[in-house]
């Protein structure tokens, strides 16, 4: 794609990161056919190639942005589905961040629109608040259906109610900072703890403490770690990432320099992929850049950190049959594909692939309540595709994927490390009671 920025203009650093993205941009439309809002709208401008252009246009002409390139760049879920079809190396990623980041500086959303993302901001990144949030939206549950037809903002906060849980799980089984393995270590590694999956599903960790520390790692859950930034991030609001970014890292180096850190162990993928990008995130920041480096080059999802230790085939005591739900930000943002299967096959499980896996979810983030009509679609497709598989059960690795399938699946959402735990000397997960 040919650009016309001016001098001055590359002297800004958004358009430094965006104008190489651009120019790799042939404009060949292999985007379209994955791009999960092409697929429902068929709207090109609601295509990566198209957001792309808007995009372009926004920042080369260095105007605010409009509202037909907030309605269209709002729709992106993030999902990076283009980014593993693109022949071209488009780090659509990137351009994204940067386009969402000048349209949070630069446009002035409606008081309500504006009034829900500060909610989502102040309220999802810290477990405390959310804990209390989860309370209250279970009184509100049964105003849903009153609010869906009280227009867009009614309807979001319907999407708001109905995806908390009626009741929260008991807290973590393992509050302590350092959980040490009954033998010698062979590794060391900090935990991300992480924010919304903490009151959500503490099992999640439990699980990955228990089986690592059996495999003889030693595990640490640092005080003062907090949210990666990625919620923020993906709301425009770069410099509260950047700030949750820092603080991060601040812990894990401090570890690094105390007792060392052979990993940052991570349980949701979708942080995941933000930590492994703190290297370019802060990469302007002169006292951050060489730290940040260094986290990301740590960064493991919890199934790259389990495929380097010596796990032992054991019987497994229930054979199940899983759909395994890849979430977006595990194959499309981390390139994790084939490996979380051939671990829950090596531990006995059956696996099956639902079809149209490529595809989101709609959970991404935030987006199942901003945009809870094209979120509901998605999620109702996924579902379909679960169900055809006919598993007794459906594995992934994403806090966010498994509370958007949720209860409709008609079978069990259970995090890939809840289920390898349980087959190689775990606790069975309450939720396998069922099946």
């Amino acid at each position: 794609m040919q650009t016309h920025f001016t001098d001055a203009q590359r002297e800004d650093p958004r358009v430094r990161i965006a104008e190489p993205i651009l120019r790799k941009c042939v404009h060949c439309g292999f985007c379209t056919a994955t791009c999960p809002t092409f697929v429902l709208l068929g709207d090109e401008l609601d295509s990566p190639r198209g957001r792309i252009y808007l995009m372009k246009e926004m920042l080369e002409h260095g105007r605010p942005a409009d509202a037909e390139t907030v309605k269209h760049v709002d729709r992106c879920l993030s999902c990076l589905s283009c980014m593993t079809t693109c022949p071209s190396g488009v780090n659509y990623m990137h351009l994204v961040d940067e386009g969402r980041a000048h349209i949070e500086e630069t446009f002035v959303r409606a008081p309500a629109d504006r009034a829900l993302r500060a909610l989502l901001a102040a309220v999802l990144p810290y477990p405390a608040r959310f804990r209390l949030a989860i309370r209250a939206a279970a009184l509100g549950a049964p105003f849903a259906p009153l609010l869906e037809r009280a227009g867009e903002t009614g309807a979001r906060l319907a999407a708001m109610l109905r995806l908390a849980p009626r009741a929260l799980p008991k807290p973590s089984a393992f509050p302590q900072e350092v959980v040490k393995p009954a033998q010698k270590p062979v590794a060391r590694v900090a935990l991300l703890a992480g924010c919304a999956q903490k009151p959500l599903r503490p099992s999640i960790n439990d699980a990955a403490i228990r089986l690592l520390t059996r495999l003889g790692v030693e595990v640490v859950q640092p005080k003062g770690e907090g949210c990666c930034g990625a919620l923020t991030h993906h709301l425009g609001r770069d410099e509260e990432a950047r700030a949750f970014a820092r603080r991060d890292i601040d812990v894990w180096t401090a570890e690094i320099e105390a007792r060392g850190l052979d990993a940052v162990v991570v349980t949701a993928s979708g942080c995941g992929t933000v930590l492994k990008d703190y290297g370019h995130m802060l990469q302007d920041d002169p006292a951050y850049a060489a730290k940040a480096a260094k986290i990301s080059a740590l960064t493991r999802d919890v199934t790259e950190f389990l495929a380097s230790l010596p796990l032992k085939p054991l019987a497994n005591r229930q054979k199940l049959t899983l759909a395994y739900h890849s979430a977006c930000s595990m194959q499309h943002g981390q390139k994790i594909t084939s490996l979380p299967k051939e671990l829950l096959r090596n531990a006995g499980f059956e696996v099956r692939d639902p079809p149209e896996g490529h595809l989101c979810c709609g959970s991404a983030g935030t987006y199942n309540i901003l945009q809870p009509k094209l979120a509901a679609a998605l999620r109702a497709r996924k579902i379909a595709n679960i169900r055809s598989t006919g598993a007794d059960a459906i594995a992934a690795g994403n806090i966010g994927c498994m509370t958007q399938i949720g209860d409709g699946a008609g079978a069990p959402v259970l995090h890939t490390v809840e289920l390898l735990d349980y087959a190689y000397g775990g606790p069975a997960p309450a939720a396998l009671a069922a099946v």
